[in-house]
């Protein structure tokens, strides 16, 4: 399975570090500024959106939207994570890989340096004229892979050996998952695919279920639940990725000071009507009247190629 690594710019990795977990050798829960504790893991959100909010054109169907910068970013943030998570959603349409393509000399950490172009002129951070493009090389693929995590409460997804994050980590490019769900007793077939690649399921109790508007043919998992599940397995950061169910329910207000940080990437495209959208519940205002679910604080705007990346963290609700 021929895969090519990919570069990252040093000067864009420079500009995400505040948005980013504290390396791995910091203690677990010493994180500056945070909502992380011992118990938790650093949680960033993170996914790719058309101008009008959308992250596929219909349910179930593989929508491309950012760029080969953009891309190129998001393995350099799965290189900084522990672990990364999908909804069963993204699982079953996608058949995603789930993996780091990021070229293993790529540093961890980075030296300042300028840029120049359209961002500069705007105060923002852009891609230098030497690295406008992400350099795909042949160098070797970083050995550091996050361990892949997906949300399936009812084992919708029905993965089998020849499922591309299966196949990457047969061929050591990737780790074999850790399933998350509410089913007992999972086939005994799916056990033994993922235990013999390093895998597993975890198995919630249904009483960590969330009750609103979730029953039996529908659970959903308490957030918190599930990070502490996560952390519990030495996991102490987790890019969570989508698709819209699992953003939605994370930014929704019972769940949105569990986000550390969040990076969205904005593609210069509109999906329109009947596309996936992102778009959390809402819940009344302290005074009974509207109120915006949630709002971004020390933001940074950085232009990628012809997308434009946007990082902050969630603001205190006022």
């Amino acid at each position: 399975m021929a895969e090519t690594p990919l570069t990252f710019p040093s000067a864009e990795a420079q500009r995400l570090e505040p948005h980013l977990p504290p390396p791995s050798a910091y203690p677990a829960g010493a994180y500056e500024n945070g909502h992380s504790s011992p118990a938790l893991p650093f949680v960033t959100l993170t996914y790719a959106t058309s101008l009008d909010s959308a992250l596929s054109l219909g349910p179930g169907v593989r929508t491309a939207l950012s760029g080969p910068e953009s891309k190129a970013m998001t393995h350099y943030l799965r290189s900084r994570h522990d672990a990364i998570c999908v909804g069963a959603g993204t699982a079953v349409a996608d058949d995603p890989g789930l993996n780091c393509r990021i070229a293993a000399e790529t540093p961890r950490r980075y030296e300042s340096s300028s840029s120049a172009g359209v961002g500069a002129l705007l105060g923002l951070a852009s891609v230098s004229t030497g690295e406008a493009a992400i350099r795909e090389r042949s160098d070797a693929i970083t050995a550091r892979q996050p361990r892949p995590v997906v949300i399936d409460p009812r084992l919708r997804w029905d993965f089998t050996p020849q499922s591309k994050v299966m196949r990457l980590a047969r061929a050591g490019k990737g780790l074999a998952p850790y399933i998350v769900t509410a089913v007992s007793q999972p086939p005994e077939s799916k056990v033994r695919l993922l235990e013999e690649l390093g895998g597993k399921f975890i198995i919630m109790d249904q009483t960590q279920v969330d009750g609103a508007g979730a029953g039996p043919s529908s659970p959903r998992f308490d957030w918190r639940a599930i990070l502490a599940a996560v952390r519990s397995e030495g996991l102490r950061s987790i890019m969570i990725e989508g698709g819209a169910a699992v953003i939605n329910s994370l930014l929704a207000e019972a769940n949105a000071h569990l986000v550390d940080s969040v990076i969205v990437t904005i593609a210069p495209t509109w999906l329109g009507q009947g596309s996936v959208f992102v778009a959390p519940p809402r819940q009344a205002g302290k005074d009974g009247g509207l109120a915006a679910v949630a709002r971004l604080a020390n933001t940074t705007w950085m232009p990628l190629g012809e997308d434009v990346v946007l990082c902050g963290k969630i603001a205190p609700r006022a």
